[in-house]
């Protein structure tokens, strides 16, 4: 099996604000799915939360820039590992995020080697 980062992408711009209630219930679904890809042995890492609107970019000289970029549209909000028997498995596994739920997106890539 291989490994793959799943990487969660979403908008930047302001929707409509989830009720606490709405909160919750996407939180448990994000649990239910992870429990699932756990209890078929294909969590690798549940990963980390990545902070939208804090960063920066170091660029070739020692030059910092302010990251994320102003202009782009989505941002990284988070990825995880999984393993898989095939790069369309990990697709598959893809499929049942729930961020796909709230117009987010899920990239999904090849972890190889160093």
């Amino acid at each position: 099996m291989k490994e793959y980062a799943l990487v969660y992408r979403n908008t930047l711009t302001a929707g409509p604000q989830l009720t606490s209630e709405q909160a919750a219930a996407m939180m448990q679904r994000w649990m239910d799915w992870m429990k699932q890809l756990q209890g078929k042995g294909h969590l690798v890492s549940q990963g980390y939360r990545l902070e939208p609107f804090t960063g920066k970019v170091v660029r070739p000289d020692n030059v910092v820039t302010n990251g994320p970029y102003a202009e782009i549209k989505e941002a990284i909000g988070g990825f995880s590992v999984v393993k898989a028997a095939s790069f369309d498995a990990a697709v598959e596994m893809a499929k049942g995020c729930p961020i796909l739920t709230n117009g987010g997106n899920v990239e999904v890539r090849e972890i190889g080697a160093m």
